[in-house]
Order: C-alpha cells, then structure tokens, then sequence
C-alpha cells in the first residue's frame, strides 16, 4: 500500500494556538513547518531561555512565510515559570523541543496549565549520562486523570523509527520478529569535528555502553569508541556502503515493550573514521566528563565547556552537502511465509537548508514533531495519559510525511544483516 493510498480521516481544526519551547536547530525547523500549515497553526509562539535566538527564528520565517510568530524569553528548568507563559499563551500543545533534561519540568508544567505535551527525546538526568522512558512513564496516570495527552518521542528516530514500525505490524507483517533501525549520515559540514545536535547530548549518548534487546533480555555490548565495538559495512540506498556501529537508542525501549513476539531489536548508526578518532582524543583528555572540575577557584563542566568551543549544530547548514538515509528493516511472517521489508527515508542536507535554513539532521527530528503536532491538534490522534507513538495510529502519520518533506520508500529487503 503507498503512502497516498492510506486512508485517513480527521478533522482539521482552523486557528489553533501552539507554543514551542527550545530554539536550537530542531526548533527551527518546528516553527517553519507549522508556519506552513496555517490551517492548523494559526498562532506560533517560540520560546527559550535565549530570546535572541526566538528573535532570530521571527525574523526569518517572516522572511520565508509572510507569517508572523510571537516570542517570550521562559527559563525551561522552572515549572512556575513555565505555567506562567503557559496560561499568557493559552496553547492547544506545547511542542518541547529544549534539552532532555527539561523533559520534566515541561512535563509538570503543562498539567498545571491543563494541556497537551509532545516532545522528540526522553528524559534524562544532567548529572548522569543515562537515559531511560521510566521518568516519563510514570506520568501516565497524572496525565490521564487530568484528561490530558502526552506524546513521547516524536522526531525521526525515535518518532518515524516507530511509526515505520507500526506501519509495518499493522499492513506488512502479521509478526515482527526481528528489526534493526539503521541511521546513516553521509553528509559533510566542512569543519574538522562537530556534533549534528547538541554536543553536550550527542557526546553523552555515543560514548555509553550499548545494548540491543534479545530474546527477551538486553544484551550489553562495548561503546563504539572501544575497539571492540560492534560495526558492519552496510549498503545504504542512495549513499552506498557505510560503516554502521551498534548504539543504544531510547525508541528501542518503547518498541521491545510494544510490539509484542519481538525476538530482537537493534539500533545501528554510521561514524566517520574522522569523528570516531576525535572523540577518542577527547575522551582521553577528559573533555567529555560530565562531572564538575575545579579550574582556578571556579566549578567547570568539561562537556559544556567542550560544547561553547564547537561550532554552533543550528549553525551547520549553509555549508553542508550530502544526505542522511534513515529506516527500519523489519523481518518476520506474513501470511505464514517469511518476508523482510525496508522501510526509509533520504533526506538532502543543501535542500533542507534552502527550505528552513536548517541541516538535515534538525529537518528530520523537526518535521515529524510538526506532524505529531498536527494530528493531535485535529483529533486524528487522541488519548489520555502518556503515549510512544507506536501506540497510535500510523496511517495518518505515513500520509503526512510524503506531504511535508520527508517521502519515504518501502522495498523487499533482501541485503544482510549481522546475526
């Protein structure tokens, strides 16, 4: 079944008010997109502890749309705060686009106020590089007696990752056994190193210990800085043959919990030899500890420090050509025959920039976030309580992506996996 082939049913609810928190790249992309969609997002509101960053942002989706959008300066690490804005602005939804370790005060934030959450990473603590959907989960109840929906995990991976999933179990296969989700950057930003999202949080997730769920426990494999790493070579679509280190990631939580018969899940993504070498030097040198070091009578956070020194990842992308080619191959049963199939997306850097001003790797985390947005806001997708997005309807969400620039493509897999 194609993309446009999906049939979907919702209402579109015209004026609708939404507040977005966090300026940085993925935030970007969030406003341009909604303010593409006036239909949906009649008013926009952008927030971050930065208002030079929001102002920034107003001025050139201006440029970009002729639309107009509000800004406020709200400090993400204080709930009073927070509802404060929250009641000024009035929103359907609040957008969370800030830094995970805000998660939660956003989280209480909007039960305060009474509305509607979504977000695009899980929560995890700023003192211990460790991330987990617990924190989250336990919201659920509170959210559910407040007659609220919380949607967890809306970007591409995790977000597309798990609604290629559901797509799947609910057209492709009767049984999923078996996915690997593969994430392939093969673009260049043209400086000798830089993270593509936050320094801060990309360091903390590639340098932790990896594991992958099987059969029915997780397995712990080294980081991919260690020698003993696990890698492939895979043949990515478009952009060919890519080394691909095993990592953990947070949908691989979600999904071991919810796609019920799974046997194994892994979560795959490409490192450059570039990148892998430098962030071993760091490493080395301790400019990736976490924790405070005392440097002439003042606390200094390695990490954070290390992150004002390298380039700014909102501000990758004038200069960054290539793609990113991210998807699912997902094995299983059909019909009581065996059958693999591959789903992704290519998403071009140059083209994402000429369209927000932003990377691709911001575009892909943004654009679903918007489109999550969307299907709350017009009822296409409603609940109460805390939600992945695995547990919703995929349809409305596949149709959406064709329409709002990331088109995605379904093939027989039949390439190889390690085992």
């Amino acid at each position: 079944m194609g993309a446009d082939n999906i049939p979907v049913k919702f209402s579109v609810v015209s004026m609708g008010r939404v507040l977005i928190i966090g300026a940085g790249g993925v935030g970007r992309v969030v406003v341009h997109k909604c303010a593409q969609n006036p239909e949906v997002f009649g008013e926009i509101t952008l927030a971050s502890r930065t208002l030079s960053k929001c102002e920034q942002v107003k001025k050139d989706v201006r440029r970009r749309t002729g639309r107009e959008i509000k800004v406020a300066a709200v400090n993400a690490d204080s709930v009073s705060d927070l509802v404060r804005l929250i009641k000024k602005v009035t929103p359907d939804l609040v957008i969370n686009v800030a830094l995970p370790y805000q998660d939660l005060t956003i989280m209480d934030a909007c039960l305060k106020a009474g509305v509607n959450y979504l977000d695009t990473a899980n929560y995890e603590p700023p003192d211990k590089a460790h991330f987990e959907y617990s924190w989250q989960w336990a919201y659920r109840e509170k959210f559910r007696k407040r007659g609220l929906m919380a949607v967890l995990g809306c970007g591409f991976d995790p977000g597309v990752s798990n609604v290629f999933t559901a797509y799947a179990q609910k057209h492709l296969l009767d049984r999923i056994n078996y996915i690997d989700i593969l994430d392939c950057n093969a673009g260049s930003h043209g400086h000798p190193f830089a993270t593509n999202f936050n320094p801060e949080i990309n360091i903390r997730e590639v340098t932790q210990v990896v594991k992958h769920w099987s059969n029915g426990r997780w397995v712990k494999t080294p980081p991919i800085l260690d020698q003993r790493s696990v890698h492939f070579s895979f043949d990515y679509p478009v952009v060919g043959k890519k080394e691909s280190y095993l990592l953990y990631h947070e949908e691989l939580e979600s999904l071991a919990k919810n796609i019920k018969g799974l046997k194994r899940i892994r979560f795959w993504m490409t490192f450059s030899e570039n990148y892998i070498t430098h962030l071993k030097v760091l490493q080395n040198v301790g400019m990736t500890r976490i924790d405070g070091v005392n440097y002439e009578g003042k606390e200094v956070i390695p990490i954070r420090f290390l992150k004002a020194l390298l380039p700014d990842p909102a501000k990758l992308g004038s200069n960054y050509t290539g793609k990113t080619v991210i998807g699912n191959v997902m094995s299983g049963t059909k019909g009581g025959k065996s059958r693999s199939v591959y789903i992704y997306n290519v998403c071009d850097h140059a083209e994402s920039y000429r369209e927000v001003g932003a990377q691709a790797i911001s575009y892909t985390t943004g654009v679903p976030a918007m489109i999550g947005a969307m299907l709350m806001m017009t009822g296409a997708w409603k609940g109460k309580g805390v939600f992945n997005i695995e547990e919703l309807d995929p349809d409305p969400f596949m149709k959406a992506l064709n329409k709002w620039g990331l088109p995605w493509k379904q093939v027989e897999f039949r390439g190889k996996l390690p085992k």
